[in-house]
C-alpha cells in the first residue's frame, strides 16, 4: 500500500536551482525549511551516508519538489514497495495486477498497462520522494563526499499512515486475487506511537478479513523502532502472513528485537555469515511459524543480500523453490546492470564459496558446485535453498532491487493449498 515518485538527481544541483549556498553541515531529525535541508544534506554528503528525512511544511516541500521534478537533469521513477513490487510483476504479460496506493497522475503515467488501480486510490497529487545523488569526491562548497550516497526526503502523510488499507482489502472480492502483497508497514514509524499502534490493529483486522485460501507475503524494509518491530512480529502481523520478503539489515534488526540467536551480533562485517543468517532464519520459523502446536500461517521467508540468497520454508506447504531462488538471484544479476539476460564480462561471485550451515547446532559444511548452483540442506521439518548471486560490478540501478528480487522469487514459487 506505499506507492510514490521518486525524483532523483543531483543533490548539489539541486540546491543550486533553489539558490541555496553551500553551508556547514548539520544534522536535522526532521526537515522544516529550505535552510534544514542545506544543512543536513552538507552533514551527510561530508560522511558519504546515506539518509532519508520527513519534510514538515507541506507547502515549502511543495515548491521544492516542483523545482526537483522540472530540473532538466531529473528523472522520475516508480517509488514505493508495494508500486515496484507491482510494477515487477506486471512485466509478465500473463499478470494482472491490482495496486491500492496513494496513485497520482504521474504516477499513473508511469505505471505498467497491466497494473490495475482503483478509483478510490487516484489522488489529486502526486507524493514524491526526492533523492538527491552524490558522487565520491564531488565537492559542494568546503564539503567534499568520501562516497557516492543518496539523501532521500518526503513530506508524504498518506503512505505513512497507510491510507489505502482499507481500500485495497475492500477491492480483493471483485479482483479475485491469487497472491497478495502487502508492504509499507515501515513507512508508519513517522506516526505518533498511540496513532501507529491504533493503525497496526486497525491493519490486523483488515488483513484477518482477506479469505485465508489468499497466499499473503508481507515485504519488510528498514526500520529503527524495535518495540514497533516486536508488536509486528509477536502479536500481530506475522502470524496472518504465510511468506515474508528481508534483506541482512532487517534479518538482524529483527533477531535483536525479539533477543533472538546472535542477536549481540552489533551489525554484519562484510557478506553475511551464512551459518547466523540460517540460524535465525530457522528460529524465526520455528519461534513464528506454523508448526502443529501454534496457529500461525507463516511458512516461507525469502532472504536476499547482495552475494546470495536463502529461501527457507516448513515442509509441506510450497513447492517449485530451487527455481524461486534461482530467478530471484537472476533478477537481481540482470536489474543492477540493466541487461536483459546475465552478462557474464559484467558480474562477478562474492558469496562463500564453502560455509557451515549453523553455529547453534553440529552445522554440515557446504561446498559449492557451480554445475549445480542451488544447495539444499534442512532441519527439523524447515528446507533450506541457498544460491549464490551474480553481482552487478558498475550497477546502474539499486532503487527497488530488493522488491524485484522478491516480486520474482513468488512468480516461482508453488503455494500448496491447505
Amino acid at each position: 500500500v506505499n506507492a510514490c515518485v521518486d525524483v532523483v538527481l543531483s543533490g548539489v544541483k539541486l540546491l543550486e536551482a533553489l539558490g541555496l549556498e553551500p553551508s556547514d553541515g548539520k544534522n536535522h531529525a526532521v526537515l522544516s525549511s529550505r535552510q534544514d535541508l542545506r544543512e543536513a544534506f552538507a552533514h551527510f554528503m561530508e560522511r558519504g551516508a546515506a539518509a532519508e528525512r520527513f519534510f514538515s511544511d507541506a507547502e515549502a516541500f511543495r515548491d521544492i519538489a516542483r523545482t526537483a521534478s522540472e530540473h532538466p537533469t531529473a528523472q522520475l521513477y516508480v517509488g514505493g514497495n508495494a508500486a515496484l513490487i507491482g510494477q515487477k510483476l506486471a512485466t509478465n504479460p500473463d499478470l494482472k495486477i491490482l495496486l491500492c496506493g496513494p496513485v497520482g497522475p504521474k504516477l499513473h503515467e508511469l505505471l505498467d498497462d497491466n497494473v490495475v488501480v482503483p478509483p478510490e486510490s487516484m489522488q489529486e497529487r502526486d507524493e514524491f520522494h526526492l533523492i538527491l545523488e552524490y558522487q565520491a569526491g564531488e565537492q559542494w562548497g568546503r564539503v567534499r563526499a568520501p562516497a557516492a550516497n543518496r539523501f532521500i526526503f518526503s513530506h508524504d502523510l498518506s503512505n505513512g499512515a497507510l491510507n489505502m488499507l482499507e481500500v485495497f482489502v475492500s477491492s480483493l472480492d471483485e479482483f479475485q486475487p491469487d497472491l497478495v502483497v502487502l508492504s509499507g508497514l515501515h513507512m508508519m514509524e513517522g506516526q505518533s506511537k498511540e496513532m501507529r499502534q491504533r493503525r497496526l490493529m486497525e491493519a490486523v483486522a483488515s488483513i484477518s478479513d482477506i479469505p485465508t485460501d489468499i497466499p499473503i507475503h508481507l515485504e519488510l524494509a528498514s526500520m529503527t523502532d524495535q518495540d514497533f518491530m516486536s508488536n509486528i512480529m509477536h502479536q500481530q502481523v506475522f502470524p496472518l502472513v504465510n511468506s515474508i520478503g528481508l534483506n541482512e539489515q532487517e534479518l538482524l534488526f529483527l533477531t535483536q528485537a525479539a533477543s533472538g540467536p546472535h542477536a549481540s551480533l552489533a551489525s554484519w562485517s562484510g557478506v553475511p555469515d551464512v551459518g547466523v543468517v540460517s540460524d535465525i532464519l530457522f528460529w524465526l520459523l520455528k519461534e513464528h511459524g506454523r508448526t502443529a502446536e501454534r496457529a500461525s500461517d507463516l511458512t516461507r521467508i525469502h532472504f536476499h543480500t547482495l552475494a546470495y540468497h536463502i529461501l527457507a520454508t516448513v515442509d509441506g506447504h510450497w513447492g517449485n523453490q530451487a527455481a524461486a531462488v534461482a530467478a530471484g538471484a537472476r533478477a537481481a544479476g540482470t536489474q543492477a546492470c540493466a541487461t536483459d539476460t546475465i552478462d557474464t564480462s559484467k558480474v562477478f561471485l562474492k558469496a562463500p564459496l564453502e560455509f557451515v550451515t549453523s553455529h547453534t547446532e553440529a552445522p554440515s559444511k557446504i561446498s559449492l558446485n557451480p554445475d549445480e548452483p542451488v544447495v539444499r540442506w534442512h532441519r527439523e521439518g524447515i528446507s533450506f535453498h541457498f544460491t549464490p548471486v551474480l553481482v552487478c560490478k558498475d550497477p546502474v540501478r539499486t532503487v527497488g532491487l530488493g522488491d524485484a528480487i522478491s516480486a520474482e522469487g513468488l512468480l516461482y514459487s508453488e503455494a500448496y493449498p491447505q
